[in-house]
């Protein structure tokens, strides 16, 4: 089991995203508790990547056509940090 931490401002970022965004998060929570980055990359409709950059060290994955969830692994263990769920923005707060 991957350890998941939400950065503070992620409960305000999906305030604003749809419903069904929000049920597509929820799962993919539940796929990254369960089987972790493998996990993640297993499945084609999430399209994780490594990003580059400004956001190098940092993974997206996709929610929707917009909506993407901005994540990094801490230290190669079982710990996954959410840093932001965007509608495509990838500007560093």
């Amino acid at each position: 089991m991957w350890e998941l931490e939400e950065h503070r401002r992620v409960d305000k970022q999906l305030s604003a995203a749809p419903i069904e965004i929000l049920k597509r998060y929820e799962k993919w929570k539940d796929i990254a508790r369960v089987s972790g980055t493998a996990g993640l990359r297993a499945i084609k409709g999430f399209h994780d990547e490594a990003l580059s950059g400004e956001w190098k060290g940092h993974r997206s994955s996709r929610l929707g056509l917009q909506w993407r969830v901005i994540y990094r692994v801490v230290d190669n263990v079982l710990h996954i940090q959410i840093v932001q769920v965007t509608a495509h923005d990838y500007r560093k707060p």
